[in-house]
């Protein structure tokens, strides 16, 4: 079963404060943490996954930094910020209830 990408596109931003919300990380490793999670069914555009940085870097949301690296390129490392958590915990308690309305209109008696 495939989940369309229309059904996850207004969910992105809870995506990566989750990803952010017990370690800082970086594009690639969210992404590939993502495909893992989904067993490979869905990824991130790179182009959507660092518009929604900005956005919630703008917001206030998340900050980010330079990493440290010996070996390789810099990685711009992000960092979820106590706003971020509060705005986390609030979208998450949407898509429950959004969840709950969805399920509530789409069961059919007798299936």
């Amino acid at each position: 079963m495939s989940i369309t990408s229309d059904l996850i596109r207004g969910h992105t931003e809870t995506i990566i404060l989750a990803q952010l919300y017990n370690h800082d990380s970086y594009g690639y490793e969210i992404n590939k943490e993502i495909q893992q999670r989904t067993k490979g069914k869905y990824e991130l555009k790179e182009a959507t996954l660092y518009s929604a940085f900005r956005r919630l870097e703008k917001a206030g949301l998340i900050d980010s930094y330079w990493g440290d690296e010996n070996t390789g390129a810099r990685r711009r490392y992000y960092k979820i910020t106590e706003s971020g958590k509060s705005n986390y915990h609030r979208l998450i308690k949407e898509w429950n209830s959004a969840k709950e309305m969805i399920d509530s209109l789409i069961k059919v008696e007798g299936v």
